[in-house]
């Protein structure tokens, strides 16, 4: 039986899911986290619900890795490495080398380091991942999935800047987007709902979670994407600021009177959003709760996250010249039917309404009315399926 090992490599974290494939059947999935801290641990959910927590020493993302490899084996989930003969590994930053997944040779291995300023906190940790398991597993089949893959299809006004040409050609300063895999494979989901081919679907894709974006589709490809040279940028999320006016960055450093440009950037990507409004935070469903109990602050953090979505719909939906569909996924997408359907009544006027029941029940597929003039969709998202149908095709290539 053939296995597929798909990875994702954070900056202190390693998810990873394993598939029997052709079957597209999860066998089983893990998380090991705090890796570099006090308190690492690893927990694997396995067979039909088992569950195996350990707490353990993980120094590095090599340690990490070669602790997963042997208990896949210890808990009996493969009794021969060998079964593995496919890693997709999860690349944040792709550039414009990459427009699509690919076999990782040394020459892919040498483009994702040289992107690592694109990705600084993923792309150096991403190719850590790739080289161990290359190490380890070297008669399996490796391939590189990026998150700016899908994107690379955007019009040449969609992703440049209005700045100095020459950024562009010595920096590659542009838009790249990110959450592609979990774009696409949406997409692709919410046409088959719909029963339509995606190249006949103008659709906004809105990837709601810790990290959020939102994703024009027309002709069944990006068309505009909400993050930006990185994913700063965009709608409001779990702790990065979204878009900001770029003098507010030298204004407040003059009143902190720092000269340290990195605190500022750590603080719009790591202490803003949803977090730095509310004081109280990330936590979509911690928001809600204290927004019932009169929290103003808490509010205000809703009510932004709602407008920001509504914001990047009607710019979407001018920029296509129409619109078929509204897909919501990830996390906050897929879990809070209210934040669903604040962001649709907001859309009333457009002639989007929810079907309340399906949207409560949090049925997967279409959720709006029968008369709405735009489907919504719910469709929880799984990139790392995406990831393993790459691997499966280029195995076979």
């Amino acid at each position: 039986m053939e296995k597929t090992l798909v990875i994702n490599s954070g900056s202190s974290t390693l998810k990873f899911k394993l598939y029997l494939m052709p079957e597209e059947k999860e066998i089983a999935k893990g998380l090991l986290e705090r890796i570099g801290f006090d308190g690492s641990a690893i927990k694997i959910v396995y067979g039909d619900g088992k569950q195996y927590t350990e707490e353990l020493p993980l120094a590095n993302h090599a340690v990490a890795i070669k602790e997963m490899l042997r208990l896949l084996k210890e808990l009996k989930i493969v009794d021969d490495f060998e079964e593995i003969t496919g890693v997709g590994h999860r690349v944040v930053a792709g550039g414009e080398y990459f427009d699509q997944s690919v076999v990782i040779d040394d020459d892919v291995i040498q483009k994702i380091d040289e992107l690592a300023d694109f990705a600084p906190l993923h792309n150096p940790n991403n190719l850590i991942g790739i080289q161990e398991f290359k190490k380890l597993l070297p008669d399996a089949t490796a391939v590189a999935v990026f998150d700016t893959a899908f994107h690379q299809t955007l019009p040449e006004e969609n992703y440049m800047y209005s700045t100095p040409y020459e950024w562009y050609e010595k920096y590659g300063v542009r838009r790249y987007g990110a959450h592609g895999t979990s774009h696409q494979f949406v997409a692709e989901k919410a046409a088959e709902y719909l029963g339509k081919p995606l190249k006949d679907l103008k659709m906004i894709t809105c990837h709601l979670g810790a990290g959020s974006s939102m994703c024009a589709i027309k002709d069944g490809k990006s068309f505009d994407t909400s993050m930006g040279f990185t994913p700063l940028t965009g709608i409001t999320m779990g702790t990065r600021s979204g878009d900001v006016d770029f003098s507010l960055v030298a204004y407040v450093m003059k009143k902190m009177q720092t000269t340290d440009v990195d605190a500022i950037l750590d603080t719009l990507n790591k202490k803003s959003g949803l977090l730095g409004v509310s004081g109280r935070s990330l936590d979509m469903r911690d928001l809600q709760a204290a927004e019932k109990d009169g929290d103003q602050r808490a509010s205000l953090a809703i009510r932004l996250f709602v407008k920001n979505i509504v914001r990047y719909i009607g710019q979407y939906y001018v920029e296509m010249g129409g619109l078929d569909a509204i897909v919501f996924t990830a996390g906050i997408g897929e879990n809070e039917g209210a934040i669903r359907k604040r962001v649709i009544d907001r859309l009333s006027f457009m002639g989007v309404a929810m079907d309340n029941a399906k949207n409560d029940a949090n049925v997967d597929g279409v959720v709006s009315t029968a008369d709405s003039k735009i489907a919504v969709l719910r469709v929880p998202t799984d990139e790392e399926l995406m990831i393993a149908r790459d691997v499966e095709r280029l195995k076979n290539n």
